[in-house]
């Protein structure tokens, strides 16, 4: 038995455009020609497509059936086409990013939906490391693309740029001590802090430290959990309180020192001794063009980073 792709191209056109005629028209072949293809083809899978009852052909039970297998072959071909093209592109065949919590989830879904439509072939990882740094995946080649929080000491090896800030907010349970009023800073020194947990110990990890016990917990989504049930308090980014079923019922007391939102700036980084392809290059500049920013209730706005503030 053998089937040719033009064998299926006429029997889906004729499907989809309701005729003989009107899928010549389509595949811009002679009438007789696609009437031929669709003949040789129940010809030789034994079976008929079409009832030619009536004036215009109809699918049978079997050529119901068999119509989306053949679309399903006609797209595996347009998607090998794809893959040449892009190897003829110099596209990379498979690309890995890693993305800290902080930076908000419906920025990545607009970004990757575009990656997607940009580059369909490119097999993407997504990652969103808890216990490995972001910036030792990218040292180890094990990530073209990392997205994390400030860091002061970033290696030389390593490129970065700032892609925005987002604002942290002080959360802790509803009846906790920090719940009722204004909080001072020898109050948020004098209760347990929670803090997201990284593997590595560099000065990095306790940058936001404040108080002098701390428990540490490998996700902002497991601290909201402890928060509500009064354990301690814990700076969080605002979207994901936002974004949480508990947001209304944990306390986001203001601080006494200092007024406004509180922002953690964001960097994408990248290996400079790996060279980068269209589809990471790309990336790169969508990361940038969506930069995250900071609305203070005026208008956009940028500040400077909690811990110098602190």
């Amino acid at each position: 038995m053998t089937v040719s792709l033009d064998q299926l191209d006429a029997f889906v056109a004729a499907a989809e455009q309701g005729s003989f005629s009107a899928a010549a028209r389509h595949l811009r072949k002679a009438q007789s020609a696609v009437s031929l293809l669709v003949s040789s083809l129940e010809d030789d899978i034994g079976v008929k497509l079409f009832s030619r009852a009536t004036r215009n052909p109809t699918l049978t039970e079997a050529g119901r059936r068999l119509l989306p297998e053949a679309r399903l072959i006609l797209d595996r071909r347009e998607h090998l086409i794809g893959v040449a093209r892009s190897f003829e592109e110099h596209v990379e065949t498979r690309l890995a990013v890693a993305v800290d919590e902080f930076y908000p989830e419906p920025a990545i879904g607009a970004l990757f939906a575009a990656f997607a439509r940009r580059f369909p072939h490119v097999e993407l990882e997504l990652l969103f490391p808890s216990t490995r740094d972001v910036a030792g995946l990218v040292l180890e080649g094990k990530v073209d693309l990392g997205v994390m929080w400030r860091e002061d000491d970033l290696p030389p090896t390593l490129g970065f740029h700032t892609i925005g800030w987002v604002p942290l907010l002080l959360v802790c349970g509803r009846n906790h001590p920090l719940a009722d009023g204004a909080v001072t800073w020898e109050e948020l020194r004098r209760h347990r802090q929670i803090m997201v947990a990284k593997r590595s110990d560099g000065a990095e990890t306790h940058r936001l430290r404040v108080a002098a016990e701390v428990w540490w917990v490998e996700s902002h989504w497991v601290i909201l959990q402890i928060l509500h049930r009064g354990i301690g308090w814990a700076l969080i980014p605002a979207h994901i309180l936002g974004n949480s079923p508990l947001a209304t019922e944990l306390a986001t007391p203001p601080l006494q020192f200092d007024e406004g939102a509180h922002p953690v700036a964001l960097e994408l980084i990248w290996n400079k001794q790996r060279p980068a392809g269209p589809a990471a290059k790309w990336l790169r500049e969508q990361f940038a063009a969506l930069e995250i920013r900071i609305d203070d209730g005026e208008g956009v706005s940028k500040g400077p980073d909690i811990f110098t503030v602190l």
